[in-house]
């Protein structure tokens, strides 16, 4: 790679490079909620997923059951997210936003766009939506399922005390 190379940038370590940036800066916008980017994506999940199980929930995510178990016992605490019989099988508890569940995700959109403004402020409107339909092909080709994050993935294989979670 010669020098005009590194400083135009490769796309895949552009990707990595921006991917953590904008994970990191999330991360700290999110914590004035006093919420993780895991707890966000949760609660996001429940607003359109009503009434899904913790084992179906496990799954879409591709986290470890006793990972989820700890973030959504964190969520039931603080009164966001409450667990109920399913109706269909006795056996397994539906997930459902609570009221102030609802409110924080509300909360938690209007950081996201504000996040979302200030990363890409940079590009005009046409280019994020060219940025965005890139993207997208490019996830799809890597059979990344929509609307979830990888990360959720790393969270199964990490032991909940090395995680900081409020």
């Amino acid at each position: 790679m010669d020098h005009k190379e590194m400083e135009r940038g490769q796309p895949a370590f552009l990707l990595a490079q921006l991917g953590a940036h904008a994970a990191n800066q999330f991360t700290e916008r999110l914590a004035v909620l006093q919420l993780t980017p895991a707890d966000a994506g949760i609660l996001r999940l429940l607003r359109v997923a009503a009434a899904i199980s913790q084992q179906e929930l496990s799954e879409k995510l591709r986290i470890h059951p006793s990972r989820l178990v700890a973030i959504l016992d964190n969520l039931e605490r603080r009164q966001l997210v409450e667990r109920k019989p399913n109706p269909n099988d006795r056996r397994l508890y539906s997930l459902h936003l609570t009221g102030a569940g609802g409110e924080i995700l509300e909360r938690i959109g209007k950081v996201a766009r504000e996040h979302q403004d200030a990363l890409l402020s940079a590009l005009s409107a046409g280019d994020r939506k060219k940025l965005s339909e890139l993207l997208q092909q490019v996830a799809d080709q890597q059979k990344l399922t929509r609307g979830v994050h990888p990360g959720y993935q790393r969270l199964g294989k990490t032991k909940p005390s090395d995680l900081k979670h409020s």
